[in-house]
């Protein structure tokens, strides 16, 4: 089975509902900014590149508005906080939309102003920038499918046939335009005939390891078996795991690492039984402004994800709750940083 994270019919756009897996597939359309919005802030669409690609369109849907497409991008950009995709891709299509305003084509009030500098200045967009933005976000679905497949063919290389991977969270189609970064690595290596095997950290609070990637894995008949993420130094001091491979949501210029919440506790574990811990994500995921780990923002979630499984509850209401939803692997952990223009080996120096 191919897994399409996003369709398109009639130039109206449809994402996978991820919070209905495994228990359904469902699909539902994003008609406008503020429901690409709440898809992403409420993980209907959730992964880095699935982000940006949802955040495109929800750009381009803004536009067909004729909202101010400054603050439709800020909205979006509030969504989730750590994933750099998602603002590379609202400031990517704000410059594409700069550009088409400048070069003559477009009108708009107080046109010395850049769209990236205005408040709440009034304009109306004219309907060739809502083709243009539709169709730039369209480029920035197909160019990540393109980088995941690429990604793939560079990591795969690494995998060696008979190999025990362990991943954590879901780093696969449904977190990216398509084909996946982790679980992309694992597709290229089993289309090119290595029998592996798969475990699956569950992935607390949300469960995405358990819900999601299990059911990408089952859906392509490529073996796994799913872990709580309590078991994972266990089954390394077993001799059970030959390497670890994870997604990003941001990388920074000495290449630490943000990722779902547990990524880090499985890069110690790593590190201290001698398995590879491999990094995978697009080259457009690191964040050449930030120079460590230590400046990335890591967003806050509800408590209610902790305090309950499903609808069970499982501590009182009142309980107090920390939730990250990431955590920073320091660079010195990762043995490889696999991307769509290569595989990188610390020491890092991303620009």
């Amino acid at each position: 089975m191919t897994i399409e994270t996003f369709k398109i019919k009639d130039q109206r756009i449809f994402t996978i509902d991820q919070t209905r897996i495994p228990e359904s597939l469902e699909y539902i359309e994003l008609d406008n900014v503020q429901t690409a919005y709440q898809a992403i802030k409420t993980m209907i669409v959730r992964g880095a590149p699935a982000i940006g690609i949802a955040a495109a369109f929800g750009m381009a849907l803004a536009a067909k508005e004729d909202r101010d497409l400054k603050a439709a991008g800020d909205t979006l950009k509030s969504s989730r906080p750590t994933a750099v995709n998602l603002a590379w891709a609202v400031e990517r299509m704000l410059r594409v939309a700069d550009e088409q305003m400048e070069d003559g084509r477009g009108k708009r009030e107080e046109a010395s102003t850049p769209l990236t500098d205005r408040e709440d200045a009034v304009f109306h967009l004219p309907s060739s920038i809502f083709h243009l933005l539709w169709n730039e976000a369209v480029a920035i679905w197909q160019e990540d499918i393109a980088m995941n497949k690429a990604m793939g063919e560079h990591g795969s290389a690494l995998i060696k046939d008979g190999m025990n991977i362990l991943t954590h969270c879901n780093a696969g189609a449904l977190a990216t335009g398509g084909h996946g970064t982790a679980l992309g690595i694992i597709r290229s290596a089993w289309d090119h005939g290595k029998k592996i095997h798969v475990y699956s950290d569950e992935t607390r609070p949300r469960l995405q390891g358990g819900r999601l990637t299990v059911w990408e894995l089952q859906e392509e008949n490529i073996p796994v078996t799913m872990i709580t993420d309590n078991m994972a130094g266990y089954l390394m001091q077993q001799g059970k795991i030959d390497c670890v491979i994870v997604g990003a949501d941001r990388i920074t210029q000495n290449g630490d690492v943000a990722n779902k919440i547990g990524t880090y506790s499985v890069a110690v574990l790593a590190k201290h039984h001698a398995i590879p811990f491999y990094v995978a994500a697009p080259y457009s995921t690191i964040d050449s402004a930030l120079e460590s780990g230590a400046q990335i923002p890591i967003e806050q979630r509800e408590k209610e994800e902790v305090l309950q499984v499903g609808d069970s509850p499982i501590a009182r209401p009142e309980t107090a709750v920390y939730n990250p939803a990431f955590d920073v692997t320091p660079a010195n952990l990762v043995s490889a940083i696999v991307t769509d223009q290569g595989v990188f080996r610390f020491p890092y120096g991303f620009q």
